[in-house]
C-alpha cells in the first residue's frame, strides 16, 4: 500500500507542479457554475435542490477525465520512462492503482470546491442533503469508471491526442447506450438491457439519494474490468513470444479474463435483486412508508394492480417504467401475497385491451414523437389500474408525472410523488368497497344506538319517526353478529337512565320547541356510542328510511377507520362573462382544480347549502369563496358544525371580476358571505386587503418594439396583494402547514380571533404575513407604478404581521341559539311558510356543538381560483400546488386522517425557494463565483510553489541493496 500511495503522491505532485490541475479544476468550476445558474436557471426553477449541479455531470466528466488520463501512460511510453517504472521493485497492479487514485483524488478535490452551491441552497431553502450526498457519490463513482477506462486506453498508445479521442469515444458509448434516445430506438426488451449497461442511467438512480447495491456493484465492476485490462496491457509489454513463457502468458490472460467474467456475472446475478439499498432522503421518499405497509398488509381480499405499458411509447416516459415497476413490486412484497401485480402491453393482448377500453375506460394516449428524419404520432398506454372488489381506480400518465420546462426549450419529465399517488388511489379504492356488514365487523368495540324520544309530545308530522328508526336499527342489528344494538329512552320519564341535564352536559342535547314561541317541546335524537366515542346522528332532510339508514351507516363508518371520507364542496356558480360587445365568454372564475385534487383521496360531492342542510354522510364541508348567502346557507353551515362536523372555509371579503371594456381584472367587495356568521364564533374576517413586501410576482403583459414589430412579453412585477407566506410565519408543528415550504394567498383579508370568546377552544394561527405587511380598504387591485414606483400601491403606516388563517377545535355555540331558524320565520305568503316548515330539520336547532367540532378559516377565497393558478403557473411553475396542498392538509386534519398527509409531505414539491428579487439572486451568484475564484487563486499559489521545487519520488525503503533515489533517470522524470 505504501508503494501505491507513493505513486499517487508522485502523480498529484505532477498535476499540481504544472498548470494541469489549475486548468482542470478551473474549467470544471466555470462549466459547473455557468450550467447551474444560467443554463438550468436555478433561481427560475424555484426549487431548493442541487439537481442542476449534477444533471450534466456524466457528459462533462467524459471530457475532463479524458484530459487527465490521456498522458498517464502515453507520456511514459513516449519519454521512455515506462520501461523503468515496470522494472522497479513495485508491482504493475500498484502502479495502475496509484495512478488511478491520483486521478480520482483530483476529481474529488474539484467536487469539494462545488460545496458552496449546496450550502447556498441550504441558506435559502429547505435542502434535502440525501440527494446531495448521492449526487457527489455518483459523480465520484462515475469519474472513477471513466478514469479506469482512460488509463486503459492510455496504456495502448504513446500518443496523447489519440488517447484523449479514444477515451472520449469509449466513455461516450457507455454514457449514450443507456439514454432514452438509444433505448427507445431499439425497443423495450433490448432497451432494458442497454439501460442497465448505461453509466448515465445508473448515475441518475444514485442521484435521487438512493444507494442501491446494484448501482454500486456496476461502477465497481466497470472500474475493475478496465483496471484489470490496464494491468494486462502493461504486463503484455514485457512478454517474450517464446515457448517457455507461454504458460505464464496464458495464466495471466486467463486470470484477467476470470476476474472480468466474475465481475460481469456478479452484476447479472444482482440485477433482479431488490430492496438491497439505502434511502438517504430526509423523509425516506423512495422507501415505502408504514402507512402504505399497513394499508396493503391488512387487505381482506385480493387487490389487483395492473400496469398498462406499451413497448413503443414516448422516449421521455420509457425511463419511468422501471421505477414504477420496482415500486409496485415492493407493494406486492409488503402485502404478503394480497396484491396481485400484472405488467402488460395491451397491444400484444387483444382481450386485455378490449377489457381496458370497455370496462375501465383506458385508451391509448397519442404522443407526438420526433426524430431527425420525421415526426410521427405514437398511440401508447401508460396507465395503472387498481381494482378491489367492485371498485376500481385508474391512474393515467397525467396523474403520475410532472413536467418542468427547461431553458433550452426542452422539458424534464419525472414522477411526481409515486407512493402518494399509488397509496391514495389504493386507499380510495379499498375504502370505497365496504358494506354495512364490513363496517360492523371492523368496529373495535360493539356499537349501541340510543334513541332519545318523547313519544307523547312528538309533532304530528313526526309520529312515524320512532317506528322508522326502530325498523332500520333492527335490520342493522340482525346482520351485525352482536356488534350493534339499540335502545329507546324517554328522558322525561321517571325511570330514565339519564336525566335531561345529563343529556345536555354530555351530548349538548336540549328539548326541541314545537315552535319558536311555543312552551311545548320534545326529544328526538339518535346517539351512537362505540367504546369511548359518541356521535349524535342527524339525518339530513326528513326521516325517511333511506335518510335514517344513510345517517346511521355514515356514523358507524366514522366510528372506525378504513372507510372512504366524503368531502362536501361548495363553490360559487360559474357565471359566464361578457365582453365589451356583449358577447358571452367563458366564466372568469372556476374552482375545478381543487375539487379534482381532493377527488384523488376522497369522495367529493357538490353540496347545495340553499336547502339549509348539509347531508348527513358528509364528513368534511369545504366552503370556497362564499357569496350570495342567505340565512339558510348560514344555518346549514352552523348546524353542520353544531353536529360535531368539520368545516374548512376559504372565506375572503374580496373577489375579482373582469372589466369588459379594458379586459383587466378588478376587485369586488363581498358583503353577502359568511362574515357575520363567523363573528358569532369569535372570528372576524376584516373588510380590508393585506399587502406584503414578501410576495409572489404578478405576470404583467408588456409590449416592446423590435425592428418595428411589436412583441408581447410577460414581465414579473412585485405584487403585494399576492402574499407569500414563508415557514417562519407558519404555525410550527401544526400538521396543516408542516410540509409547506411556502403558500401564496391572493387578495387575502386579516383573520382576527377573539381570544376571550375562544378561551375554551384550541386555537392555532396557521398563516401570518411578514412584519412589513400593511392593509388597505381600497378594492382597487391594479398597481400604479407611476405614483408608487416601489410596490404599485401606497404603503400603509401600520406595518406589522397579520394573521391570515386559523384553525379552531372545541365546542361552539350556535349562531342561531335563541333565534328563530330560517324555516321558522314567517313569510308574507302562507304557502311559503308551509313549504319552509316542510323543509325544516326534524331535530330543530342545535344550540351547542360537541368539543370534536373543527373549523378552519382562511382569509382568501381567490387563492383557490383556477384563473389564479393559471397566472401563477406562467411564472412559478407548479408553486400554486401548495395552495391545494394546504386545503388537502386541512381536510386530513379535520378527519384526523394524517397518514396520507405524511406521505404527501415526502414529495419534493414542498421544497421551494423563497421568492427573491433579481438583486438578491445576483448577490448569491457573485458569492459562489467569488469563492470559486478564491479556490483557483489558492491552487495557483500551490502550483507556483511546487513548480519551483524538485520533488523526487520515494517508493520505499532500500530493498536488497537497491535504492530508488539513486536512479538518476527517475529523478529527472519525477
Amino acid at each position: 500500500m505504501k508503494q501505491t500511495l507513493a505513486i499517487t503522491r508522485k502523480e498529484l505532485r505532477s498535476y499540481f507542479g504544472s498548470p494541469m490541475a489549475l486548468i482542470f479544476i478551473g474549467a470544471f468550476l466555470i462549466a459547473t457554475l455557468f450550467a447551474f445558474f444560467w443554463i438550468d436557471a436555478f433561481f427560475a426553477r424555484g426549487i431548493a435542490d442541487v439537481r442542476p449541479l449534477f444533471m450534466r455531470m456524466p457528459a462533462l466528466m467524459i471530457f475532463l477525465v479524458a484530459a487527465l488520463t490521456m498522458r498517464q501512460w502515453s507520456e511514459e511510453a513516449r519519454s521512455g520512462t515506462q520501461e523503468i517504472l515496470l522494472t522497479l521493485p513495485i508491482s504493475t497492479t500498484q502502479l495502475v492503482v496509484g495512478k488511478f487514485l491520483a486521478v480520482v483524488a483530483l476529481v474529488a478535490i474539484a467536487l469539494v470546491l462545488t460545496l458552496p452551491l449546496p450550502f447556498t441552497v441550504t441558506i435559502l431553502g429547505n435542502l434535502d442533503w440525501g440527494p446531495v450526498f448521492g449526487g457527489y457519490l455518483a459523480a465520484l463513482l462515475l469519474a472513477a469508471s471513466y478514469a479506469a477506462i482512460g488509463l486503459f486506453v492510455s496504456s495502448l498508445t504513446d500518443n496523447q491526442i489519440v488517447s484523449l479521442i479514444a477515451t472520449v469515444l469509449l466513455c461516450g458509448v457507455f454514457y449514450i447506450v443507456g439514454t432514452s434516445d438509444v433505448t427507445d430506438f431499439v425497443g423495450s426488451s433490448i432497451g432494458v438491457i442497454l439501460h442497465a449497461i448505461g453509466a448515465g442511467s445508473r448515475f441518475e438512480s444514485i442521484l435521487r439519494g438512493v444507494i442501491d447495491l446494484r448501482d454500486l456493484l456496476y461502477y465497481i465492476t466497470l472500474s475493475g474490468v478496465f483496471l484489470a485490462l490496464n494491468i494486462l496491457s502493461l504486463k503484455s509489454k514485457g512478454w517474450s513470444q517464446g515457448v517457455r513463457t507461454r504458460a505464464h502468458r496464458t495464466s495471466v490472460v486467463l486470470t484477467s479474463v476470470l476476474v472480468v467474467l466474475n465481475l460481469v456475472v456478479a452484476n447479472v446475478w444482482a440485477y433482479p435483486l431488490q430492496g438491497l439499498r439505502v434511502d438517504l432522503t430526509e423523509q425516506n421518499e423512495y422507501t415505502l412508508s408504514q402507512t402504505t405497509r399497513d394499508l396493503v398488509g391488512n387487505l381482506q381480499e385480493t387487490l389487483l394492480v395492473r400496469a398498462y405499458f406499451s413497448e413503443k411509447t414516448h422516449p421521455l416516459l420509457a425511463p419511468l417504467e422501471p421505477e414504477i415497476t420496482d415500486l409496485l413490486q415492493e407493494y406486492a412484497i409488503a402485502s404478503g401475497g394480497k396484491l396481485e401485480l400484472e405488467v402488460i402491453d395491451p397491444t400484444k393482448d387483444p382481450d386485455k385491451e378490449v377489457e381496458a377500453n370497455q370496462v375501465y375506460g383506458i385508451r391509448p394516449t397519442p404522443f407526438q414523437v420526433a426524430d431527425r428524419y420525421e415526426s410521427s404520432i405514437v398511440n401508447s398506454y401508460f396507465d395503472i389500474l387498481i381494482r378491489y372488489g367492485d371498485q376500481s381506480t385508474v391512474l393515467n400518465f397525467q396523474d403520475l408525472i410532472e413536467i418542468e420546462p427547461l431553458r433550452d426549450g426542452s422539458i424534464d419529465v419525472r414522477l411526481r410523488n409515486l407512493e402518494y399517488d399509488l397509496t391514495s388511489a389504493i386507499k380510495k379504492t379499498v375504502y370505497g368497497f365496504q358494506n354495512v356488514e364490513t363496517v360492523l365487523a371492523s368496529l373495535a368495540e360493539p356499537a349501541e344506538l340510543t334513541l332519545y324520544i318523547t313519544p307523547n309530545t312528538l309533532p304530528e308530522e313526526l309520529a312515524d319517526a320512532p317506528e322508522t328508526i326502530e325498523k332500520i336499527a333492527a335490520e342493522i342489528a340482525a346482520v351485525s353478529k352482536g356488534n350493534f344494538s339499540y335502545t329507546v329512552v324517554d328522558p322525561t320519564s321517571s325511570d330514565s337512565p339519564i336525566s335531561q341535564q345529563e343529556l345536555y352536559d354530555i351530548y349538548g342535547l336540549t328539548a326541541i320547541p314545537l315552535s319558536f314561541f311555543s312552551e311545548e317541546s320534545y326529544y328526538l335524537y339518535m346517539v351512537i356510542e362505540s367504546g369511548d366515542k359518541a356521535q349524535v346522528v342527524y339525518p339530513s332532510g326528513g326521516l325517511s328510511e333511506t335518510e335514517v339508514r344513510s345517517a346511521i351507516e355514515s356514523a358507524l363508518k366514522r366510528s372506525t377507520s378504513g372507510f372512504l371520507t366524503v368531502v362536501g364542496v361548495w363553490s360559487p356558480p360559474e357565471t359566464p362573462t361578457q365582453d365589451m360587445f356583449g358577447q358571452t365568454q367563458q366564466p372568469l372564475s372556476t374552482w375545478q382544480e381543487v375539487s379534482a385534487m381532493l377527488g384523488q383521496e376522497y369522495e367529493v360531492r357538490t353540496v347545495d347549502l340553499s336547502s339549509g342542510q348539509v347531508p348527513a354522510d358528509i364528513d368534511v364541508l369545504v366552503v370556497i369563496a362564499p357569496q350570495g348567502f342567505t340565512d339558510k346557507e348560514h344555518y346549514a353551515i352552523d348546524q353542520y358544525l353544531m353536529r360535531g362536523g368539520a368545516v374548512v372555509m376559504a372565506a375572503g371579503n374580496y373577489g375579482i371580476d373582469l372589466d369588459p371594456y379594458v379586459g383587466a381584472l378588478q376587485g369586488r367587495e363581498i358583503t353577502d358571505g359568511v362574515r357575520e356568521l363567523l363573528a358569532n364564533y369569535g372570528i372576524t374576517v376584516e373588510q380590508s386587503l393585506v399587502l406584503d413586501p414578501v410576495n409572489e410576482p404578478f405576470p404583467m403583459p408588456t409590449v416592446r418594439e423590435v425592428a418595428g414589430i411589436q412583441v408581447q412579453e410577460l414581465m414579473a412585477i412585485d405584487y403585494p396583494m399576492f402574499v407569500n407566506v414563508q415557514p417562519s410565519t407558519m404555525a410550527s408543528g401544526n400538521p396543516i402547514v408542516s410540509n409547506l415550504s411556502s403558500v401564496t394567498l391572493n387578495w387575502v383579508s386579516p383573520v382576527i380571533v377573539d381570544q376571550e370568546q375562544n378561551a375554551g377552544r384550541t386555537v392555532d394561527v396557521l398563516l401570518s404575513s411578514s412584519e412589513g405587511a400593511w392593509t388597505t380598504t381600497d378594492s382597487n387591485i391594479q398597481p400604479d407604478f407611476d405614483l408608487y414606483p416601489e410596490y404599485g400601491f401606497p404603503v400603509g403606516e401600520d406595518q406589522k404581521s397579520y394573521p391570515l388563517a386559523v384553525a379552531i377545535q372545541g365546542s361552539f355555540e350556535s349562531a342561531f341559539k335563541d333565534k328563530p331558524s330560517p324555516f321558522e320565520e314567517s313569510d308574507e305568503s302562507s304557502d311559503d311558510t308551509a313549504a319552509a316548515a316542510s323543509e325544516a330539520p326534524a331535530t330543530g336547532t342545535i344550540a351547542n356543538s360537541p368539543d370534536t367540532a373543527r373549523l378552519v378559516v382562511i382569509g382568501s377565497g381567490e387563492f383557490l381560483d383556477d384563473v389564479v393558478f393559471n397566472l401563477s403557473a406562467t411564472l412559478t411553475g407548479e408553486r400554486y400546488m401548495n395552495s391545494i396542498t394546504l386545503v388537502q392538509n386541512a381536510v386530513a386534519w379535520s378527519t384526523e386522517d394524517l397518514d396520507l398527509l405524511n406521505i404527501r409531505s415526502r414529495g419534493t414539491s414542498a421544497r421551494l425557494l423563497p421568492i427573491m428579487d433579481e438583486s438578491m439572486q445576483r448577490f448569491w451568484e457573485r458569492v459562489n463565483y467569488g469563492l470559486a475564484v478564491v479556490a483557483l487563486i489558492v491552487l495557483g499559489f500551490i502550483w507556483n510553489t511546487w513548480s519551483k521545487k524538485e520533488q523526487p519520488m520515494e517508493l520505499s525503503e532500500p530493498q536488497d541493496g537497491f535504492k530508488f533515489n539513486d536512479t538518476p533517470a527517475v529523478e529527472v522524470e519525477a
